[in-house]
């Protein structure tokens, strides 16, 4: 294969591989805190597509607002939205079901997210139909040879990856990451040390949304197009993706992320007549490492855990 054509395909399992690590990042955080499945939050990677495609949408396309402003505003938007969307399940569904068997905590989430995509689905005009996403990025290529990017999809895979890191440096350099590590490490002896549980988890639920949300503004950026029902398998990966990284620790789902992408990515370069079963090798893989390691690439241990 042409070094370009497959120095292009590493790109695009990067860039793939940032936003599933973003979305697994927040079903560790779930875990990490309150040994939960929050199965609504690919729909909140909807709620932050569309959310910012509103706002940035609305404003630059009736001239209020230069694209770098509208592209803040839709950023923001996202943020805001996913972030409110996680706070809400959280109290409202998940802390009253805490002590509940996990089942019905994913009953009612898996019910919220459907409630959510509903909603954009009924409330959004034709929102059943897939919808164009502004373009807010510079254009232009970057070429070498066969192997050509767009810059615009430089800019969002670096921020992919500033967004990753800063995740991680919050959690593990900053005061509030330090609460929420006690809380998944003891949530009882957390609370004896004088640490607000229920703002720390109620915090975490809005730091993993708004991660969400931030991808699915990212996509809408990648693809031009963003559709109401885009996170049901999306949240599907991302789960896929904490799991055999590792639930309840923070670089096992950002591995196990880049490494679902790269499964579909090998198949596209390997088998490129068959690039439309990606998805179905990438879960055949899944479960096949799943068996060799059912704990997760990265074991969670009590000490550890986010």
């Amino acid at each position: 294969m042409d070094v370009g054509i497959l120095a292009q395909q590493l790109f695009n399992g990067l860039m793939l591989g940032v936003i599933y690590a973003m979305i697994a990042v927040g079903f560790s955080l779930f875990f990490g805190v309150l040994d939960v499945i929050k199965f609504s939050h690919g729909d909140v990677v909807t709620v932050g597509a569309f959310s910012s495609l509103g706002a940035a949408g609305v404003a630059g396309g009736f001239g209020m607002l230069p694209p770098a402003l509208a592209l803040a505003a839709g950023l923001l938007a996202a943020v805001a939205a996913g972030s409110i969307a996680g706070v809400v399940i959280g109290r409202v569904l998940v802390m009253p079901l805490r002590h509940a068997p996990a089942i019905n905590v994913l009953l009612a989430t898996l019910m919220a997210g459907t409630v959510l995509r509903e909603a954009i689905r009924l409330g959004v005009p034709n929102g059943g139909n897939p919808k164009p996403f502004p373009a807010l990025l510079p254009g232009g290529a970057i070429t070498a040879g066969s192997f050509s990017v767009g810059v615009d999809s430089v800019m969002i895979l670096l921020a992919g990856l500033v967004l990753v890191f800063a995740t991680h440096l919050l959690i593990t350099r900053t005061r509030f990451g330090l609460s929420i590590r006690a809380v998944a490490q003891d949530g009882e002896v957390a609370r004896l040390a004088g640490i607000d549980f229920q703002r720390v988890v109620l915090g975490t639920f809005a730091l993993g949304s708004a991660l969400a949300a931030f991808a699915g503004c990212m996509l809408g950026l990648y693809y031009r197009e963003v559709n109401f029902n885009m996170g049901v398998l999306l949240g599907i990966i991302g789960f896929a993706s904490a799991v055999i990284g590792g639930l309840g620790s923070l670089l096992g789902p950002i591995l196990g992320g880049f490494l679902f992408a790269g499964v579909q990515t090998l198949v596209v370069v390997v088998l490129p007549f068959s690039s439309a079963y990606k998805d179905v090798v990438a879960f055949a893989a899944i479960i096949v490492l799943i068996g060799i390691f059912p704990t997760g690439l990265i074991a969670e241990r009590r000490s550890e855990r986010v």
